[in-house]
């Protein structure tokens, strides 16, 4: 007989009598709302080339964010992570200080809401909770496939649109790293094509994944077709990040299958990413795309220029006199500097969620405080950054170190639970995950989190602790 509370109906009772079978049906209907969310409301920004509908992005995650909100809250409340709670408690510690960070930041609207074109703020860290704690609660096998396949699924989707970008400069921001060097970079629907380099390295590392350790021949031609596609996609985001991630992706579907004693003859899969990267770069130094003449990496002309500054006004134009914005590491080194000391001065509670530009502000340039907007005063603000490309350091810069000591032991944690549960359980899929969280893990060394990748890694963070039924 079903379960009710004060002989309401059977209906009304839906939590009390759902099985663990009928959540994971739902919660795998969740998280491919989590995938495509932010993509498809991105479009429209996009299509539009309007700065203002950015916050239609933030639709998105919110819709996709709610719906795993209520399933981690049943998961929670049907005991379905009670083996798992030392991550769960250090996710939702982070979400809690996050609140005592919004409360001491500069500006409440943007802490919980998040800076337009950003939209990081407090409600897209709690909706991560419900990503990671909705994954972590999934126990049939066929679900976590149907995550990745969602996974795949996205990223032939921005891949697609990044074609279009790469091949016409259609619905794109970066087409100019300078303004005679035209270079058609690829950003899909990530909004940076750093954050779709970041986003590509999870999906690519999955497609390796699932062709090396399938037993299916169909599938194993779908993964190798993604592998290629994502491989060709990532050269044209010019970025670190990209090079990064095509040789991280390497060594994971190398390692996966020397350790799960998959057939040799599936090394071959590398030859996916390598062949594939090369016609990409051979396409920029012969003309054919763009007029740049050769290949090279830009991360800062894209990241702080083309993005931060022209984009979205989220930043100052560049000082040349500080920062060489041609040179790689120089970029990169004068964001880390700059952002440790930020961290020094507010250790505790940081600037506030999505607010690092706040405390580099010294200007107005006779503009009304009252009256304009964040983004002209901005703008008007040489030299200054909005984000550095390492979410450890950003996590401290802005939402405090006791935020960063609470991730860590999230990302610990879900690795060492990870390693337990591969002992006990080698279906391909929590191999996937496994491989695909550590790819995530480290390239936060080297990017940060947006909503369009933040999703994704946190559900696959959270399905890699997940009680299978295989």
């Amino acid at each position: 007989m079903a379960k009710t509370i004060f002989n309401s109906s059977e209906k009304s009772n839906f939590i009390l009598n759902m099985t663990e079978e009928k959540y994971s049906k739902i919660a795998s209907v969740g998280l491919m709302c989590a995938c495509f969310g932010v993509s498809l409301f991105t479009m429209i920004p996009e299509i539009t080339m309007n700065r203002g509908f950015y916050s239609m992005s933030g639709a998105g995650l919110a819709i996709s964010g709610v719906i795993c909100l209520i399933l981690a809250l049943i998961a929670i409340i049907k005991k379905y992570v009670r083996k798992i709670m030392f991550p769960v408690c250090a996710f939702g510690a982070m979400v809690l200080w996050c609140v005592v960070s919004l409360i001491n930041s500069y500006d409440i609207n943007i802490s919980l809401n998040g800076y337009v074109g950003r939209g990081e703020g407090f409600l897209a860290i709690l909706f991560y909770f419900g990503f990671f704690v909705t994954a972590s609660a999934i126990k049939k096998e066929k679900a976590f496939e149907t995550l990745v396949y969602g996974i795949t699924g996205a990223g032939i989707f921005n891949s697609l649109w990044s074609l279009i970008q790469i091949f016409t400069g259609s619905f794109s921001h970066y087409i100019y790293a300078s303004i005679n060097t035209e270079i058609n970079a690829a950003s899909g629907l990530m909004q940076s094509p750093l954050f779709l380099a970041m986003f590509l390295t999870i999906c690519l590392v999955t497609a390796l994944l699932g062709y090396a350790l399938s037993d299916s021949k169909k599938k194993r031609i779908f993964f190798i077709i993604c592998s290629c596609l994502y491989s060709f996609v990532m050269i044209f985001t010019y970025s670190f990040i990209g090079i990064c991630g095509l040789a991280l992706s390497v060594i994971m579907a190398v390692t996966a299958v020397i350790k799960e004693k998959a057939p040799k003859i599936r090394l071959l899969s590398v030859l996916s990413v390598i062949i594939p990267a090369v016609l990409s770069v051979l396409l920029v130094n012969g003309g054919i795309v763009g007029n740049a003449g050769n290949y090279k990496l830009r991360d800062g002309q894209i990241l702080w220029w083309a993005d931060g500054y022209m984009r979205i006004s989220a930043c100052g134009e560049p000082d040349s006199k500080v920062v060489d914005i041609t040179d790689t590491y120089d970029v990169y080194y004068t964001l880390n500097k700059k952002t440790i000391n930020i961290i020094k001065d507010r250790v505790l509670t940081g600037t506030g969620p999505d607010q690092l530009v706040y405390p580099q502000l010294y200007t107005t340039a006779d503009l009304d405080i009252e009256t304009s907007d964040i983004s002209d005063i901005v703008s008007r603000n040489k030299g200054t950054f909005d984000r550095v490309y390492n979410e450890y350091l950003y996590t401290a810069a802005t939402r405090g170190v006791p935020s960063l000591i609470a991730l860590i032991c999230v990302l610990v944690s879900v690795i060492s639970i990870g390693l337990k549960k591969l002992k006990k359980n080698h279906s391909w899929t929590k191999t996937v995950f496994f491989f695909a969280s550590i790819s995530g893990i480290l390239i936060f060394l080297i990017g940060c989190g947006s909503i369009g990748f933040s999703p994704i890694f946190w559900a696959v963070a959270g399905a890699l602790c997940a009680e299978s039924d295989k």
